[in-house]
């Protein structure tokens, strides 16, 4: 689904470099997260990912597609195969719930009813049925972060990639987040998740990838440093 080989990336005339000869995969159906301390660069995968940045050296392969290969004009349409989430919500103030989770939909050019039917859907999913007609700014930030997930994932993705998405949160709803993509992964959905929630993501079966002065390595549970939960999120 994911696949990187030897990607580096520094911004502008920078020597550092953010990532230093990269390689990551990622397999379809596939959930992982992402570590590391502020600045790390944790974000700036993502970004590669989301064609927002792009590598130094090395190539990036995502859905067998080459994002080296995609002219301007096609970035978009790349973009839409998969959900984002991030963890400032990036919500719509002055539209609804369900406008807000439409919002994929409606680019898209579906109809009405589908549109209708894949909303109240994706509400469904996260647990807020019965939102549709309220206001982002009169939910709680657990729920602003599950509109989030809703309209990401309302197109049916095969791939949801996530910027940290529990940094806003408390630690019940952090949980029930995580849960939450959980699940999607177990019907097929491939998930990479960016987060600093160490203790929470050490208790659930998945991979996870440290990222550290530009070197991407694989870690254990047992490994973690848990001051880390504590950072904020990196540039």
């Amino acid at each position: 689904m994911i696949r990187f080989t030897g990607v580096s990336h520094h911004y502008g005339d920078s020597s550092r470099e953010i990532l230093s000869n990269a390689n990551f995969a990622l397999a379809r159906g596939e959930m992982a997260f992402l570590t590391g301390p502020s600045g790390a660069g944790k974000s700036t995968m993502l970004k590669l990912i989301a064609r927002l940045a792009r590598p130094t050296l090395g190539e990036i392969i995502v859905d067998g597609q080459r994002l080296s290969a995609l002219r301007p004009s096609e970035v978009p349409a790349y973009r839409r195969q998969f959900g984002m989430i991030f963890q400032n919500f990036n919500l719509l103030p002055d539209r609804t719930v369900f406008d807000n989770v439409a919002m994929p939909l409606i680019i898209r050019g579906h109809s009405g009813d589908d549109i209708a039917r894949r909303v109240r859907a994706a509400l469904d999913a996260v647990g807020l049925r019965g939102k549709e007609r309220h206001w982002p700014q009169t939910l709680s930030g657990g729920e602003q972060q599950r509109v989030g997930i809703a309209r990401a994932v309302v197109a049916k993705p095969r791939l949801l990639i996530a910027d940290e998405p529990t940094g806003n949160l408390d630690p019940e709803m952090a949980q029930e987040v995580m849960q939450l993509f959980n699940r999607f992964n177990e019907v097929g959905v491939s998930v990479l998740v960016a987060t600093h929630a160490l203790g929470l993501i050490s208790r659930l079966p998945h991979r996870i990838l440290r990222l550290e002065k530009g070197l991407l390595t694989q870690v254990k549970a047992s490994e973690f440093d848990y001051a880390d939960d504590a950072e904020e999120q990196d540039a």
